[in-house]
């Protein structure tokens, strides 16, 4: 077995700017944590990319991580979640936690929404792979769950932010039959929360809208209590590296952080 050190960071992936509301959430939960943040932008969005693919990313940037000597790795990206964690995992082995942002988010809905009627928006990756429908059988809380695939949406925050074209795409997706009398509804992919309150505005806030963020940060903040990691005197460090820099990219790192950020390129694919 590895002996970690509570300095050494945590390791941060996603395929773009969505990942960062999970980095935030984490950076405010633990913020003399040190954070090393990798934004495949090469390949964005995940979503619409073959299993494979995904594993054979996944892989690349947690061996990076790795190399950072990251004592914990978040995957936060469903459609990475769904699609690697159980390689990531078997990959990293004893050199690093691996945490997802499913598992954390399961255990929520577990506790706090039983016996209700719970919608899911995400890409078509995390809504084929049925990933939640299977955890959240398993639970047997007398949940009905349903899904709908809304793969232009990360695409469109990534290259548009929060404008009126999402307010159209969301007017479309949103609409649709699947997700009528909802009780819940779950944002299933990490940049969805960039548009959350586009979301409750839709359904005139007369639903529960879940966003991941500050429950997988919670999660991330137990587990390092329960391996004896917590960095209590870190100074918060923050690293974001970036497989092909793009000016959305940049703009979004300063929309979810007020300090100045320090964007590095690096080319895992060259």
């Amino acid at each position: 077995m590895i002996k970690h050190s509570a300095a050494q960071p945590i390791g941060i992936f996603d395929s773009g700017i969505g990942g960062l509301t999970v980095a935030r959430a984490i950076v405010n939960h633990l913020p003399s944590e040190n954070i090393i943040y990798f934004g495949d932008t090469a390949h964005m969005p995940y979503g619409d990319k073959s299993t494979s693919a995904i594993q054979a990313y996944s892989i690349k940037i947690a061996h990076m991580l790795l190399q950072q000597h990251c004592k914990l790795i978040v995957i936060a990206c469903y459609s990475a979640t769904s699609a690697a964690y159980e390689l990531v995992k078997e990959y990293v082995a004893s050199k690093a936690i691996v945490m997802n942002v499913i598992d954390p988010m399961v255990h929520y809905i577990h506790a706090n929404h039983a016996q209700q009627r719970i919608g899911l928006i995400g890409t078509r990756q995390t809504v084929n792979s049925n990933v939640y429908k299977k955890k959240i059988d398993k639970l047997n809380r007398n949940i009905e769950l349903t899904s709908l695939a809304t793969n232009l949406l990360a695409s469109a925050i990534e290259e548009f932010g929060n404008n009126n074209v999402i307010d159209s795409l969301l007017n479309e997706y949103l609409s649709h039959p699947t997700l009528k009398n909802l009780d819940v509804l779950i944002l299933a992919c990490t940049h969805y929360p960039v548009v959350k309150k586009n979301i409750s505005r839709y359904f005139k806030d007369k639903i529960t809208i879940i966003d991941p963020s500050d429950i997988v940060a919670h999660a991330v903040k137990q587990r390092l209590i329960e391996d004896n990691l917590l960095n209590p005197d870190g100074i918060g460090t923050k690293h974001f590296y970036v497989s092909d820099y793009t000016e959305a990219f940049a703009a979004g790192t300063k929309t979810f952080f007020a300090d100045e950020i320090n964007l590095e390129h690096y080319p895992l694919w060259d």
